[in-house]
């Protein structure tokens, strides 16, 4: 039976990897900030990955990097609306990054397909900003939050640790009413771990899954891949798209990126080495 993520006004299979594009309204995002804060820019940008072959859109107007200053709900679903609404009809599903539940209901107002939130729904006016809608849902483990969460963060053991954050968190939502098809899980890399935090998970990724949930990674440009690599946040494709492809190669769902086009022809070259391909 082919798997289904339910996602707003879209059933989405997930019979190959997806790839979600990053469209950040931001003024000071890590890679891309403030090179798509006025509504042009950013539905030219959006535009840009549509016609790369992107699946879903995830648009985020608060910066999330580590140090980053919170922005109040207000401005942020500023930021968010007029990029929103000039998208909702593109036939692409439309992801907002938010951890606030005023966020949360705004967006989904203007019929936002998921809710993708670094929080973890830890706020259960978030919870229950989303439990009765149809919207997806991405739960990501951070440990602390973004202004100081890359101050010395420690674990005894990281996988079992995020692992059981991410099912505490699941099944809060699941007794919220939220159905377990709407679920997606993420580990959070480059929130609150270090490098070789970041890279134990990739590699034992398996470990983390749990009842089915289907899994994204998303590693695009980040600090771990300038870590091994010793390239800035705009050299960094090719470092990212190998952690892309093993995030895939170990089963995750969805791989969120900044470089659509290059990361569907990375993932269709590994389809083709696991599938084959016809004469």
């Amino acid at each position: 039976m082919a798997r289904i993520l339910q996602c707003g006004r879209f059933e989405l299979s997930l019979d190959r990897p997806l790839i979600m594009g990053v469209l950040n309204v931001t003024p000071d995002s890590f890679s891309d900030g403030g090179r798509y804060t006025e509504v042009d820019q950013a539905l030219a940008h959006a535009r840009q990955l549509i016609a790369e072959g992107v699946d879903i859109l995830d648009v985020g107007g608060e910066s999330t990097r580590p140090g980053s200053e919170a922005v109040n709900g207000k401005d942020e679903l500023a930021r968010l609306q007029p990029v929103l609404e000039a998208l909702r009809d593109t036939g692409i599903p439309l992801s907002v990054d938010t951890c606030k539940p005023d966020v949360m209901r705004g967006v989904l107002e203007l019929d936002v397909d998921m809710i993708n939130d670094i929080a973890g729904f830890e706020d259960q006016a978030s919870i229950q900003a989303v439990a009765d809608k149809p919207c997806a849902l991405c739960v990501m483990h951070m440990k602390g939050e973004p202004r100081t969460m890359q101050h010395k963060p420690h674990y005894d053991d990281v996988v079992a640790e995020v692992r059981e954050f991410l099912r505490q968190r699941t099944d809060r939502l699941l007794r919220a009413g939220v159905a377990a098809t709407r679920i997606v899980q993420d580990p959070g890399f480059g929130f609150g771990k270090t490098a070789a935090h970041n890279y134990t998970l990739l590699r034992r990724l398996p470990e983390l899954y749990f009842d089915d949930y289907p899994w994204l990674v998303g590693v695009s440009r980040k600090t771990m891949i300038g870590h091994v690599t010793g390239r800035e946040p705009q050299d960094r494709l090719a470092g990212s798209l190998a952690a892309a492809l093993a995030g895939v190669d170990a089963g995750a769902a969805i791989v969120r990126v900044h470089d659509v086009a290059a990361t569907r022809d990375a993932v269709a070259v590994w389809q083709a080495v696991k599938q084959g391909v016809s004469e």
